[in-house]
């Protein structure tokens, strides 16, 4: 299923192209003006996205379906820009593929194109409904109407929308790929991104026009609040079509983006981390529910001995018995960021010959002084997954094994959905999937990578024992974006009200989703 794609030469020595991604209704020609003004930063591909254009459409027209389309056809690592469902399909695709993607851009792209109770600053149901039925009626009509759509408030309105009908195919076309054009507006319907946004860890940043007629520049102030390390611009007098109608403010905004050199996004507050975990140590074991079963999951796959082990993120020492036993070790230390569980851990768990207060990704071990690491639900907390995995790789003898439990972006699902019908805060702590995580993992020089993933569902009687038992854990929302101050009684009623929907015959249900890896540092070649 190839893609046509146009590459741009720059003459800046950049290893990461930046793609380009248009939006419903047209093909790459409406990202021209675009690319050649951003050859200047980077070579710019420019995509037609699947089922528009000239590049094949998917087997079927899903989200899932088009962008397995777009891996397959992308560079291995890139700076993605999408404009509408450019954009949309853009945030999908670095949510899936993160360590494909740099820096993200989204232009005129929201993150509910259709609005819902709890994101209202969208485009209404009924008029998004009424749009999708007249094109399945008369499908030519119903894209000329959209161009006019796109065009309006433009500051020049009839040289804008002669320049995207220009864009449109033939009304032959148009019919025939009417299936896959209804499919795309049904995927706008229903796409909602916002644990997406919540999630990414990259530097992202949203451009808004000022009288958009599609996505209304008023989600400014909640798009900034649903992730606040992003960045958030409106362009003044600008269509849907902005960089049409500005391309000069537009190509300003987003060169300055990729040249400012943005550093890593800290996403987690460390130090709250650590005094978390500590504050949680006399309570953490009778809580842990998830974490005995996870733990003793990642230790049935132990099959060999090791003379050396680590257990990072060792916590109050729960594991430690078993982690002798499984290896017959010799040398053992149990590292933590948080100084009252390892001392927790000296009292009750004396099994580790040495007790390490360190951040994983830092490690205070010698190179390859280590045959085994063991590490259950503690690497979630480390945000540059690039250094914690290469400390790793240095730590490991050439042979040395990594055994890794933790968790993935599907966990507490319910609880995310249940507070976004509350506010629009960072409530619930943000993971990566599986497949970041062995991309990461293969790119720091570990071979024999190989994953798991399961979902563990807990019951509780209602919200308050959920958040008490996440508390007493340690593992409540630590995350720089959450909200200050204590929860208010109006707002702890609207979450349980909100958690209710889910609730089962044993209770309120809260998902884990619980990635499982194991890799291996190559022996030395010969």
């Amino acid at each position: 299923m190839p893609l046509h794609i146009q590459c741009l030469p720059s003459a800046a020595n950049h290893p990461e192209p930046i793609v380009l991604l248009h939006g419903w209704g047209f093909d790459s020609r409406a990202m021209t003006p675009l690319a050649e003004a951003l050859t200047t930063v980077a070579e710019v591909w420019l995509v037609d996205v699947p089922g528009f254009g000239e590049s094949d459409a998917p087997r079927e027209w899903r989200g899932a379906h088009v962008l397995e389309q777009l891996a397959e056809a992308l560079p291995e690592r890139c700076q993605l820009v999408g404009w509408s469902l450019g954009g949309m399909l853009a945030t999908q695709f670095a949510q899936y593929y993160p360590a494909r993607v740099s820096r993200l851009v989204t232009l005129a792209s929201n993150a509910c194109f259709v609005a819902q109770p709890e994101w209202p600053q969208a485009m209404a149901p009924a008029v998004n409904t009424q749009f999708n039925a007249a094109f399945s009626d008369q499908p030519a009509a119903a894209a000329r109407r959209f161009a006019g759509l796109v065009a309006s408030g433009s500051p020049a309105e009839r040289e804008r929308l002669k320049q995207l009908r220009q864009w449109l195919p033939a009304q032959d076309v148009i019919a025939a790929s009417k299936n896959n054009w209804s499919a795309a507006l049904d995927y706008l319907a229903t796409s909602d991104n916002r644990a997406a946004l919540q999630q990414l860890q990259i530097p992202v940043l949203h451009l808004l026009a000022e009288h958009d007629a599609l996505v209304p520049a008023a989600v400014a102030p909640p798009l900034a609040t649903l992730n606040p390390a992003h960045q958030v611009s409106v362009i003044a007098s600008a269509s849907h079509g902005m960089h049409l109608d500005q391309p000069q403010a537009v190509t300003q905004a987003i060169c300055d983006f990729f040249k400012a050199g943005n550093a890593p996004l800290n996403r987690l507050d460390k130090q709250q981390v650590a005094r978390s975990f500590s504050r949680a140590a006399a309570t953490y074991e009778s809580a842990a529910r998830l974490q005995r079963a996870v733990g003793e999951q990642l230790l049935s796959a132990i099959n060999q001995p090791a003379a050396r082990v680590l257990d990072l993120g060792s916590g109050t020492g729960l594991f430690g018995a078993g982690l002798r036993r499984a290896t017959s070790a010799d040398h053992h230390w149990a590292l933590d960021l948080a100084e009252g569980m390892l001392r927790y851990s000296r009292e009750h768990h004396p099994e580790p010959t040495a007790w390490l207060c360190a951040d994983a990704e830092a490690l205070p071990l010698a190179a390859e002084s280590v045959d085994l690491v063991f590490s259950s639900l503690a690497i979630q907390w480390c945000e540059n997954l690039p250094a914690l995995f290469a400390e790793l790789c240095r730590a490991l003898a050439p042979g040395g094994q990594l055994y890794i439990a933790t968790l993935g972006p599907g966990t507490l699902a319910e609880l995310q959905s249940a507070w976004r019908a509350v506010d629009a805060y960072v409530h619930v702590n943000n993971f990566v999937p599986a497949a970041h995580l062995v991309q990461t993992a293969r790119a720091a020089g570990l071979s024999e990578v190989c994953q798991s993933v399961y979902t563990e569902t807990l019951f509780s009687a209602n919200v308050r024992e959920l958040t008490r038992e996440l508390k007493g854990l340690g593992a409540h929302n630590v995350n720089r974006g959450r909200p200050q101050g204590l929860t208010g009684r109006r707002q702890l009623q609207l979450l349980e009200a909100a958690y209710e929907q889910f609730r089962e015959p044993r209770g309120l249900p809260a998902s884990y989703e619980v990635v499982y890896l194991t890799a291996r540092k190559p022996e030395l070649s010969s």
